[in-house]
């Protein structure tokens, strides 16, 4: 799929999940670029903001399977991977796979599931299969998992996420309380009686969904942008609040974030600007703080923040002559 294709299908998309879900585009293109880059979103956030909503609409527009696993202190690792069941008519024993076994997973209030829960998902996310009973099993393709977890309640009955795990995320974001207009929203489609989700069509299938994540791997990234890709992630391992600053693992992941970002708007070249819209929700839970500066009210953002405004940005000529097909 070339890339004005890629930007016009990407904006059918939202405009689809839009119809869905009261949500702004930023939050809705962020999650659209962990798709296209083959990665994972982590959405922390209150209850009641529509994380539930956004998965299933997100899995309909893109024609996926979809599949919801509420995590709880007592779910076991084979009650998420699947387990296998006697049979007596073969009399052997057969594989019922779980459900982690859907293109679409939603891993909702996934910090309430213990290490071992956890740590089963995060080899389905690292390496789309799961192990079972010594025996692999690979996961459908595409495989995308969006983790929810509420910020509030993080005492009783939750488990703090490893940080090996939130590096396995692409991105991290919250939806965020709506505006005015889209809570007079809400109420206009709640008075009428609509179904938000019924009103999502199927846009994409699985077929088309692999295509447009192969978009962003054909487009030209200047040198000097991924320098400043680089030099983004190294000024987070030198700030002096920083314990473990973003890994190479990171690096590579804003590299992919910004050329999906590229792909999205319909370009062939990836930016500067890319790279800058992309940094927050791709950098900062990576980030671990100095005691010090968790105590000084020090937030991960406010580093990737300040790493952003200290890094030179590069000159890109090609910004000034975007090629057929336009940013949109």
């Amino acid at each position: 799929m070339q890339a004005a294709d890629a930007g016009d299908t990407c904006r059918t998309v939202i405009e689809t999940v839009s119809r869905g879900v009261v949500a702004d585009d930023e939050l809705l293109e962020t999650v659209l670029t962990a798709v296209l880059a083959d990665g994972h979103v982590l959405l922390e956030d209150v209850p009641g903001t529509g994380k539930t909503l956004t998965a299933r609409c997100f899995a309909a527009a893109l024609g996926l399977s979809f599949s919801r696993v509420q995590f709880t202190p007592d779910l076991l690792p084979a009650d998420v991977t699947g387990t296998y069941v006697f049979d007596e008519r073969t009399d052997g024993f057969d594989f019922h796979p779980g459900p982690l076994f859907a293109n679409v997973v939603l891993a909702d209030e996934i910090n309430r599931a213990s290490p071992k829960t956890q740590a089963a998902l995060l080899e389905a996310m690292e390496e789309e299969q799961v192990t079972v009973d010594g025996e692999t099993h690979d996961l459908p393709e595409p495989f995308f998992v969006i983790a929810t977890q509420n910020p509030v309640e993080s005492g009783n009955g939750t488990f703090p996420l490893p940080e090996a795990q939130k590096d396995r995320f692409l991105v991290k974001t919250s939806i965020g309380y709506p505006d005015e207009r889209g809570e007079m929203e809400l109420l206009d489609r709640r008075e009428a009686r609509e179904d938000q989700f019924s009103a999502v069509e199927r846009v994409l299938g699985t077929e088309r969904v692999r295509a447009l994540q192969q978009a962003p791997e054909g487009l030209d990234i200047d040198r000097d942008v991924k320098q400043y890709v680089v030099d983004l992630v190294r000024r987070t391992r030198t700030d002096g609040r920083v314990d473990v600053g973003v890994s190479p693992r990171g690096t590579q992941r804003l590299f992919e974030a910004a050329r999906a970002t590229a792909a999205l708007r319909g370009r062939e070249y990836v930016t500067p600007d890319d790279v800058r819209r992309v940094a927050q929700p791709v950098l900062a839970h990576r980030v671990v703080l100095t005691a010090d500066a968790r105590v000084g009210d020090v937030t991960k953002r406010d580093v990737v923040t300040d790493a952003v405004d200290e890094v030179t940005v590069p000159t890109v000529s090609r910004e000034a002559r975007p090629r057929a097909g336009g940013d949109r």
